[in-house]
């Protein structure tokens, strides 16, 4: 994996770049749709792909356990596989420790789980994600991390985030030298905590000289304050080399994402687009709506006006507020269709402002008409 830096905004710290992979590149800031099970629901991946994304996430931890490595081995690896043909980034098991963590085994050597699926006992190792990652062609893998409340006690933090470098270091141990492996920053919302951590993981080595090609922040958008959570990507951001790509895992909202990229953040993943438009709430340029509202019921108007994705040029509101109402599966089709293609022309955007050097403005504008409507509509 290469990472190019490109353009330099000259009012705030966000930038744009290119990653290229063995399976093609992809433009940063970027937003990864969320695949966990190799799949988007309900959409193809070519209808993913004309919503403009470049790269996808899946969880390494559900494809380990279903179909299994080797199935998508031979399949050619997780891209072919799936019929994508682009870039895919995986994420390691760290969020099912938290997630499932009545069910899970925290040992030095690994994470011993019960499985959601058939509740047999499994283990994971940090050497575990690296291998199966390599074995199923993964091209971005995280490390094996310990994802814990932000309201635990100190120490419960420490411990946490100290495995989570101890982990960090295995896997950097066994990572192949043409794979890119990503590390992983923990310590709660304890700013020094935070600042060690990514220091720590930016000086980190393999025996062949090995160093990660990443970095995620995680261990946010667990139910901290919102002005906190952006003090701490502030700070973790600064104590990261800026040649390496920076992303901030599992947020979040359209303002978050573009908080995020003020601050300097390259990456984002969330199921919100996803997961939310297939219950009725759709992303648009002048707020969130709920589709199943009664008040959409007569709207002969698209979900947003200023978009032109295969929804919005073909449906109205009142259409989609239909399947929906009558539980048609066309219904969260579209609305996903819809999020997507926001979200991500939301990051075309920002790109294409960041290289005119008007982000900034406009940015910090949009956050607060977005801030605004949404405090407006509750």
């Amino acid at each position: 994996m290469k990472f190019h830096l490109e353009t330099a905004d000259p009012f705030s710290k966000a930038r744009t770049g290119c990653v290229d992979t063995r399976n093609g590149f992809f433009e940063t800031p970027a937003f990864m749709p969320v695949a966990t099970r190799g799949t988007i629901r309900g959409l193809t991946a070519g209808q993913v792909r004309e919503a403009g994304a470049g790269i996808l996430l899946v969880n390494l931890f559900h494809l380990w356990l279903r179909p299994g490595e080797e199935i998508v081995r031979e399949a050619g690896g997780i891209s072919s596989f799936m019929g994508w043909k682009g870039p895919v980034l995986a994420d390691s098991g760290g969020y099912q420790i938290y997630s499932l963590s009545g069910s899970v085994k925290i040992r030095e050597e690994g994470a011993f789980f019960q499985s959601p699926y058939d509740g047999r006992k499994v283990f994971l190792s940090p050497e575990d994600v690296v291998s199966v990652g390599s074995g199923m062609g993964i091209d971005l893998i995280m490390v094996l991390d310990h994802l814990v409340s932000p309201d635990s006690s100190p120490e419960v933090l420490r411990e946490a985030r100290d495995r989570t470098l101890r982990w960090a270091k295995r896997s950097l141990d066994v990572a192949p030298l043409d794979g890119a492996l990503f590390g992983i920053v923990q310590g709660g919302c304890d700013i020094d905590a935070r600042k060690w951590s990514a220091e720590t993981l930016s000086s980190m080595t393999g025996p062949e000289g090995q160093t990660f090609s990443g970095f995620g922040i995680g261990g946010l958008g667990i139910g901290e304050p919102f002005e906190v959570r952006n003090r701490v990507v502030g700070e973790t951001l600064g104590a990261l080399p800026p040649e390496k790509p920076r992303y901030l895992m599992g947020i979040g909202y359209p303002e978050d994402l573009l908080t995020g990229i003020i601050q300097g953040v390259d990456l984002f993943d969330c199921v919100l687009p996803t997961r939310n438009g297939r219950n009725g709430m759709a992303f648009t340029s002048k707020g969130r709506l709920l589709i199943r509202n009664a008040r959409f019921q007569k709207e002969d108007t698209p979900l947003d006006e200023e978009c032109s994705c295969a929804a919005c040029k073909s449906y109205s509101r009142s259409y989609i507020h239909h399947l929906f109402r009558n539980g048609e599966m066309l219904g969260p089709i579209l609305n996903t269709i819809h999020n997507l293609t926001y979200y991500l022309d939301l990051m075309h955007q920002s790109r294409t402002r960041i290289r005119e050097g008007t982000f900034n403005a406009w940015a910090r504008q949009k956050i607060d008409s977005l801030q605004q409507t949404e405090r407006e509509q509750s």
